[in-house]
Formats: structure tokens, C-alpha cells, sequence
């Protein structure tokens, strides 16, 4: 059977320990995406918290989970699909995002060119690079294994 985890930083998790059970919480920085994603198993989820001040939340379901290497090293996940770009930092959470897609999709609201000027050019809410992410995560490995 599935389980669900969340994945947050550790400070976060202490704190939500003072008052619950966090035997389903792990250290974002401690455990590999791999790894969760075997313990969660095949139609797991994982609830990936981060920026707690803005309150946002990812939902990840894993729909294949990793072999077993005989080297012991875990394989490198793959996402195979996603939707929508990733948010700009310190955009304000969930509600400064939506108010951000509101200006930036109003060309006559008194803020349009400041946001477009703030976020560098064009942003295109609905773009999601899978490519590129997966890319970044390869890259990410690499790093850590040299490290």
C-alpha cells in the first residue's frame, strides 16, 4: 500500500515536532529523491514544504519507483512529466503569485511594467522545461558526488 511523506527542512520539522507526530516527515537535505521515493512506493506521494514563511507546497506522486543498483548507489530519478514554471523567488507565496499572473496579464494595471521589469522580461506561467529539469537534477548529483 502507498504511504505519503513530507519532505521540509529540518528546523521546520523539529517545530511541528513540539506539537505532532513527524514520523512521516524527512530532512529535505538528508534524504535522496530516490530514496523517498522507494519508501514510499509505486502511487506513494510526497508533500515537498518550502520558503514556511510563504507557505508553499509541492505534491510529487511517484508512478515508477527506483531499481535497486548493485553498486548500492541509487539511480538517478527521471520526471517524465509536469505542468506550469516554477514561481519567482520571494514572489510573496501562493497569493503573491496569483496577484503577480494577474499584473503581468494585465497590460493596462498600474504595476504591469514594474513586474515585468522585476521578473527580467517575459515569464510564461504555464512553461514547464522537462528537459531542463532533468538536467538540473543530473547536474545536482554530480556536484554532491564531488563534493
Amino acid at each position: 500500500m502507498p504511504m505519503n511523506l513530507t519532505l521540509a527542512p529540518d528546523w521546520w520539522i523539529h517545530e511541528v515536532g513540539m506539537d505532532s507526530d513527524t514520523s512521516k516527515y524527512r530532512d529535505e537535505r538528508r534524504v535522496p529523491v530516490a530514496a523517498v521515493a522507494a519508501e514510499v512506493g509505486l502511487g506513494g506521494e510526497v508533500e515537498y514544504r518550502y520558503d514556511m514563511g510563504d507557505g508553499w507546497r509541492h505534491r510529487i506522486v511517484i508512478e515508477s519507483t527506483p531499481a535497486q543498483c548493485s553498486t548500492g548507489e541509487l539511480p538517478l530519478p527521471t520526471c517524465v512529466a509536469g505542468e506550469n514554471a516554477c514561481p519567482p523567488d520571494d514572489v510573496g507565496g501562493p497569493h503573491g503569485y496569483a496577484l503577480f499572473l494577474e499584473i503581468i496579464g494585465d497590460r493596462d494595471h498600474e504595476q504591469h511594467e514594474d513586474m515585468i521589469r522585476w521578473i527580467g522580461g517575459v515569464f510564461d506561467p504555464k512553461g514547464f522545461d522537462l528537459n531542463r529539469l532533468n538536467r538540473d537534477w543530473k547536474a545536482a548529483r554530480a556536484r554532491r558526488s564531488r563534493g
